[in-house]
């Protein structure tokens, strides 16, 4: 079984795959720390793991630190994406291209593993990224702006009155009418912030890119965004499909 990991700056998501099968998923999740990431493993996957593959956007130190803590742990060695001016037909966009978020080059390798032809991929996370990719494999760059939750926990943070729970945020999501109180204001307002920036996209995909762009949808608020792009493709595991081509198995050293 292979272990399959995408360190955040804010949380480990990771899944196990069949070594003979990678489609086929056996587990996965979401931890908060390193900590919570092992202790799930070693609630299922006491046994069993014979490799892993990561993509991190730590620092080098905390990268290192959970990678010995897997091989001590699991027995496991673990092959690391890394930076490249090219992959899979993709050129890095970015002009120094070590530079390009690891999890951004990822996603845009995947996204164009999948159709090898122009496309938009909108990252919906802590922060919203977007990327656009030519249909001869050309990666344009891209933008990065606050996604839902760093909109919602700065007016949080900087303005005393408002304050809600996550129940009510989600509540009030369910409505794009004016916000008739302030969790409706400021989660509906967040909401079609969002909207003009997708809307934005879309539209610098088409003079960017051409006509025909497939747009890809990832990240924790990707269904959020879904039903505003009905032709989208909704993959949340889009990263993962890019380290499988960055990091092939089997292998024994760092990619």
């Amino acid at each position: 079984m292979i272990l399959e990991l995408d360190c955040g700056n804010s949380f480990i998501k990771w899944r196990v795959v069949h070594d003979r099968d990678v489609s086929q998923i056996l587990a996965g999740g979401i931890a908060g720390d390193d900590r919570e990431l092992l202790q799930a493993l070693r609630e299922r996957f006491a046994q069993g793991l014979s490799f892993c593959r990561l993509v991190s956007v730590r620092t080098d130190e905390e990268t290192a630190l959970l990678v010995a803590a897997l091989r001590d742990g699991f027995a496991i060695d673990c092959l690391i994406a890394a930076p490249s001016p090219q992959l899979a037909g993709v050129s890095n966009g970015y002009d120094e291209y070590q530079r390009l978020g690891l999890d951004r080059w990822l996603a845009v390798v995947g996204a164009y593993s999948l159709v090898g032809r122009a496309c938009l991929i909108l990252d919906l996370g802590t922060a919203i990224t977007s990327d656009f990719v030519e249909r001869a494999g050309r990666h344009l760059g891209g933008f990065i702006c606050p996604g839902m939750p760093l909109m919602r926990n700065q007016l949080r943070t900087h303005t005393r009155r408002i304050r809600y729970d996550d129940v009510m945020a989600e509540r009030a999501q369910h409505s794009l009418a004016p916000g008739r109180s302030t969790a409706e204001a400021v989660e509906r307002g967040c909401l079609l912030m969002l909207r003009g920036f997708v809307s934005t996209q879309l539209e610098l995909a088409r003079e960017q890119c051409g006509e025909e762009v497939e747009v890809f949808l990832t990240g924790g608020d990707a269904a959020l965004v879904a039903e505003w792009v009905p032709a989208a493709r909704v993959m949340p595991d889009l990263v993962f499909v890019g380290l499988a081509i960055a990091c092939p198995l089997p292998s024994a050293r760092s990619c």
